[in-house]
């Protein structure tokens, strides 16, 4: 086995080398060194995000160029399949022609007005008419400000205080959520972000994800108090967790009961593992919906949105306040309107679930073969390679998986051409550009670089 902190050969800044275990890859990685070097005299860390940071598989990241269909090309040239598509929002692959086309058409006419536009209109009404939770919504920049936005919205509607959500879910780097919360903050091991005050998330349980049992009973003891539910339906921030069949069914009749809301953060699922998102899949109907991600086609773009009389509670309808100079910005709404309308006109999933069935299986295959334990959980097109021989259905369970494996396998993948997701606990994600050639190359790297792992 070579050496080296993650099991392969350690280049220059710390970068893995072009050879490991024998096998010449012909990647390098100087200007990608060199890059991260001077931004981290720029940014905290070098990056404008932590889950970029590669945290959670040592070393420095790769700096991209630019990305083309299913691949990614960094600025040594080296060229990637790429299976996070920008986490998530990338269905149609990059550089798509209807989005470019789109995005250029309003580029020249004006980048950000202040006022309103038609875009804004044609965008809200293709979310309306694909997802029927959904009679109004209001646009806004991202993920985090949606949810953020749709937890003070309950709060004001209901006049109540308290908040549930499930550890393991993350909704964004809003203080009151930011307990107990996946993706980046799982992988740095900081899921309590200092600066977030006790006041902060007071009023924030946090219960297990997929346990009917603590929801009951939460609501048995506070429910006059509860103002809502946030849940990620399928979660994508400790990995892809499906539901256990029964619970967000159990979630929706609690609320109902007392009279509190059932928020769906579908930021990553929304557009993704069906067209009118994780809802339309289970046969859920929230309260309110909070999106992000497709609904931008690539570009800063999130929504909120639910039934009118709620949302009619929002400035200037109501009194609960919001407000955004950039939402509602022409090109992300460009981006937006193009990738939906794709995806309505052309019906993809059928095609991605077949895609994504033959990558699941080709991973367990892999694993298998390599005698490595590991389990694959998938929702639709987004999925994830736990390593682990449990079951994974919860934070707690997430948390055992053995992320000094997955780091060798990731540097591995990287070697040969393939850019997973840089922590364990995040989810991949397919798109339409990519080919059975494609998901077949990604299988034998796999093969090649579990054969790699320490045992």
């Amino acid at each position: 086995m070579p050496t080296g902190t993650l099991g392969v050969n350690r280049g220059a800044g710390g970068l893995p080398s072009a050879h490991t275990s024998g096998i010449v890859t012909h990647m390098m990685y100087e200007k990608s060194h060199q890059a991260f070097q001077r931004a981290r005299q720029l940014m905290p860390g070098g990056v404008n995000s932590p889950a970029r940071a590669f945290g959670g598989v040592g070393g420095e990241p790769v700096v991209i160029d630019r990305g083309q269909g299913p691949y990614l090309f960094d600025l040594d040239g080296n060229r990637y399949i790429d299976l996070i598509g920008s986490w998530g929002p990338m269905i149609l692959g990059h550089a798509h022609p209807a989005v470019i086309e789109a995005v250029e058409r309003a580029l020249r006419r004006g980048t950000s007005f202040g006022a309103p536009t038609l875009a804004e209109n044609e965008l809200a009404e293709m979310v309306v008419e694909a997802v029927p939770s959904i009679e109004k919504l209001r646009l806004v920049n991202s993920g985090t400000e949606a949810t953020m936005s749709a937890v003070r919205l309950a709060r004001g509607y209901t006049g109540r205080p308290m908040i549930i959500k499930f550890a393991g879910n993350y909704h964004g780097h809003v203080d009151s959520l930011l307990v107990a919360a996946g993706s980046s903050a799982a992988t740095l091991g900081v899921p309590n972000s200092p600066g977030v005050t006790e006041g902060a998330v007071r009023d924030t349980l946090v219960l297990p994800y997929n346990d009917p049992a603590a929801a009951k009973a939460a609501f048995a003891r506070d429910g006059q108090r509860i103002a809502a539910v946030i849940v990620e339906p399928v979660v994508g921030n400790m990995g892809c967790v499906p539901p256990a069949t029964g619970f967000l069914e159990l979630l929706r009749d609690l609320t109902t009961k007392h009279g509190a809301l059932l928020i769906l953060d579908e930021v990553m699922t929304g557009f993704r593992v069906a067209y009118g998102g994780a809802q339309s899949l289970f046969g859920i109907r929230p309260d309110l919906t909070t999106l992000g991600k497709i609904i931008g086609g690539g570009l800063p773009v999130g929504a909120y949105g639910g039934r009118a009389d709620i949302m009619d509670h929002v400035l200037p309808a109501g009194k609960v306040f919001q407000a955004g100079t950039l939402s509602g910005n022409p090109l992300a709404t460009a981006a937006g309107v193009a990738t939906l309308r794709v995806l309505r006109d052309t019906n993809p999933y059928p095609r991605l679930e077949q895609l994504s069935s033959r990558l699941a299986d080709g991973f367990q295959a892999a694993a298998s073969g390599a005698g490595v334990p590991a389990q694959v959980g998938r929702c639709g097109s987004m999925m994830t390679l736990f390593f682990t021989d449990q079951p994974v259905t919860d934070w707690e369970t997430a948390s055992k998986c053995d992320t000094r494996r997955y780091a060798q396998y990731f540097w591995g993948m990287i070697h040969r051409g393939v850019y997973p997701p840089c922590s364990q606990f995040e989810a991949l994600f397919l798109s339409t550009a990519h080919t059975d050639a494609d998901i077949d190359a990604i299988v034998a790297a796999a093969g090649q670089s579990l054969k790699e792992i320490d045992q």
